[in-house]
């Protein structure tokens, strides 16, 4: 069982547990359900989501969601191009800023923090040295280590997003798997994840009373939909549907719900990737 951590003084960090037989019981009442939330192990990963995205990245419903990573996907383009043809200059505009000129390209585009540290890496150099040192030098050095690279092509993601911009940039070979179609695939089984099918956001737990209770309505401090420029991160449960895993010491039942998170970064910070779990609040 996995779920969230701490929130704000409402919820409890998550658990996990192994149970030997479970029964599906009938859907919530509205008062939701007593849970036992000494039990079980805490699952970092996904309340360290909940405590670190700000505002900008979260979203209220799997459609919100879909609809910013597609627009962004949309204004994006991938190609490849030959790493001897990129040529690296300081912004004539701010000096202390890096831009590169690409083949069949008349404006220079802007790597983002994220880019230029994947351009770093793949021509052998410091990204954290070269951020110290003056754009016209950290140039050079890039400069120098694109016209050596070994692998002659690499793969960019650019974007238009008021001035074009690197996304991302990999060897040539990089398979590239786009926000968007995760998103996709999870609303076939989930719907909007508002409670439209099994999956949906979570509720939240009462401490006070130990009362779970999955009927609340979506906000941003509640919502388990992330996104952003470089990273998605979705959480859903099934907690309209408890499972009952044995009796609490007090007779009642001991109940849990089915979940899964999934997450994937379509500029290469990390590989697409789902795990399922039990929540219990």
């Amino acid at each position: 069982m996995a779920g969230r951590g701490q929130e704000r003084g409402s919820r409890h960090p998550s658990r996990r547990t192994i149970m030997t037989h479970m029964e599906i019981l009938s859907r919530t009442t509205p008062n939701g359900y007593k849970v036992d939330v000494s039990r079980g192990q805490r699952i970092g990963r996904v309340s360290s989501e909940w405590f670190n995205r700000p505002d900008d990245d979260r979203y209220l419903s799997l459609t919100d969601l879909n609809s910013a990573v597609k627009r962004r996907s949309e204004r994006s383009k991938t190609r490849i191009v030959e790493s001897e043809a990129i040529r690296v200059e300081a912004s004539r505009d701010n000096p202390e800023r890096l831009m590169l000129m690409l083949p069949d390209v008349h404006t220079p585009v802007a790597p983002t923090h994220w880019s230029f540290g994947q351009l770093a890496s793949l021509v052998g150099a410091p990204a954290t040295y070269l951020r110290q040192l003056p754009a016209a030098l950290a140039g050079i050095n890039l400069q120098y280590g694109l016209s050596t690279h070994r692998a002659e092509q690499v793969k960019t993601l650019e974007i238009e997003n008021g001035r074009l911009e690197l996304r991302a940039v990999t060897g040539p070979d990089y398979g590239r798997i786009f926000d968007h179609e995760l998103v996709d695939a999870v609303q076939k089984i989930a719907g909007n994840g508002t409670g439209d099918t099994r999956w949906k956001v979570p509720g939240v737990l009462d401490w006070s009373t130990s009362i779970y209770n999955p009927n609340v309505d979506i906000s941003k401090d509640t919502t388990t939909l992330y996104a952003s420029d470089r990273d998605i991160f979705v959480f859903l449960v099934d907690d309209l549907n408890p499972i009952e895993a044995g009796r609490l010491p007090n007779g009642e039942p001991d109940l849990y719900f089915r979940g899964f998170y999934a997450w994937n970064s379509e500029v290469g910070s990390k590989t697409l990737g789902i795990a399922s779990f039990y929540l219990r609040a």
